[in-house]
Parts: C-alpha cells; sequence; structure tokens
C-alpha cells in the first residue's frame, strides 16, 4: 500500500483452501491504474520481504484520490496454487495471475524469515508509524487544498491564513523523520479547518437566515456544511 507497508491478507499457518480479500483505492488524482504485488513474510515493510509476484490493474476511469474501489483478493487451493485478483469495482475490469507453490520456502527460511522478523521488531515498529504519519499527512494536505479551492473563498483572510500557515507545516515535517513532528503539525492542521469549517458554517447559516424573495424567511440550508473525512487505512 502506500508507503510501501505491507498489508497481511494470508496469515502464516492459514489452513488451505482459503480466500481473503481486502478493498484498497488510488494514491493521485486520475491515476488509471494501479500495481499489485504479491509478498511473502514477516516484515511489516514491504521491500523486506519475498516478492512473489506483480501485475498492473489498467483501465481505471479517472477520478479524485480515494474514489476508485480496487477489491484484491487471494485464494490459496488445496494443492498450494495461488490466485490473486484485482478487481475494478466500478467497471468490473479485472486482472488475475497464478503462483505456483506459493510458500517456496522450506522449513529453514521460514524459521530465518521469522528470526529477521523477531530481531528487526523495533526498527520496523519505528519504520511503519513513520510511513503510517506520513501517509496520514498526504491524505490531510490534500483534502486541506481541495476545500481551500472549494470554500477558500467564503471565509476572512486570516482564518485562510491560519489553515494554509498550518498545512505548510504539515508539509515541512511530512519532508522529515519525525513521526511525532508529523501527527503533532496534523493535529494542529485539523484544528484549524476545525475553525475554519464553523466560521464558514456560521456564515452560510446567516446568510440562509435573511428574507426571501417573497419576503419570508428561507429554509436553512445544508449547503454551507463542509464534511471533510480523513481515513486512515492500515
Amino acid at each position: 500500500t502506500e508507503g510501501s507497508i505491507m498489508t497481511t491478507l494470508v496469515e502464516r499457518n492459514t489452513t488451505i483452501p482459503v480466500t481473503k480479500k481486502e478493498t484498497f483505492s488510488t494514491a493521485a488524482d486520475g491515476q488509471t491504474a494501479v500495481t499489485v504485488s504479491v509478498y511473502q513474510g514477516e516484515r511489516p515493510m514491504a521491500r523486506d520481504n519475498r516478492l512473489l509476484s506483480q501485475f498492473n490493474l489498467d483501465g481505471i476511469p479517472p477520478a479524485p484520490r480515494g474514489t476508485p474501489k480496487v477489491e484484491v483478493s487471494f485464494d490459496i487451493d488445496v494443492n498450494g496454487i495461488l490466485s490473486v485478483k484485482a478487481k475494478d469495482l466500478g467497471t468490473g475490469k479485472e486482472q488475475t495471475v497464478k503462483v505456483q507453490n506459493a510458500s517456496g520456502l522450506d522449513s529453514v527460511e521460514v524459521e530465518k524469515m521469522k528470526r529477521d522478523a523477531e530481531s528487526h521488531a523495533a526498527e520496523d515498529k519505528r519504520r511503519r508509524e513513520l510511513a503510517e504519519a506520513k501517509n496520514n499527512a498526504s491524505r490531510v494536505i490534500y483534502e486541506t487544498e481541495k476545500t481551500l479551492k472549494e470554500h477558500g473563498d467564503k471565509i476572512d483572510a486570516a482564518s485562510k491564513s491560519a489553515v494554509e500557515s498550518a498545512m505548510e507545516k504539515v508539509k515541512s515535517a511530512e519532508s522529515g523523520e519525525d513521526a511525532a513532528a508529523i501527527k503533532s503539525a496534523v493535529d494542529n492542521l485539523t484544528q484549524a479547518l476545525m475553525a475554519f469549517s464553523k466560521i464558514y458554517e456560521q456564515a452560510a447559516a446567516e446568510g440562509a437566515a435573511g428574507p426571501g424573495a417573497d419576503g419570508q424567511p428561507q429554509a436553512k440550508s445544508d449547503d454551507g456544511v463542509i464534511d471533510a473525512e480523513f481515513e486512515r487505512k492500515e
């Protein structure tokens, strides 16, 4: 997934046959293809594991990041043959690969992978937390830029400037290697966005409360509500 974090679909020692599914999305606006990489291993970062296969699913209709839904399914039959399918749920287009003898490792190699995971546990935890913090920062920056573009002209300059300043601090922190600093900057930006939303909602409510064309008060509209969702996918 984004940030090279490995998402585990089939745990070690899972009884076969077995089928596991998970839904993913795009990381950029207008993205028309996704790459599915299949790994075997115990480490949280993809590059530290054994690459079994890799393929692309093309033809995804251009859309804002996070909008397309791509379902990835792992199916291991009784013979240990792994079938991996990626399907765009919007169009139904899919791509499948088969991996013969998906384990491919003897007991000695499996034990070595387990020992490697244990010996690198602390460092792997730090790297995963940093990658997750950067992923979250990227998503919040994207949502903030989108919100400012759509509604920035509807609030006072000082409130808009506060959000822009907080966003720049997130961008600066994101370029570094301090997960705690990134999380702190994101928290501050989130607070600034909440204040932004309250000001905009209040202004919209006051505008909706004015008289209508017939001299009667207008009903309050929901058009002034900003819904900003920051979703983290593990």
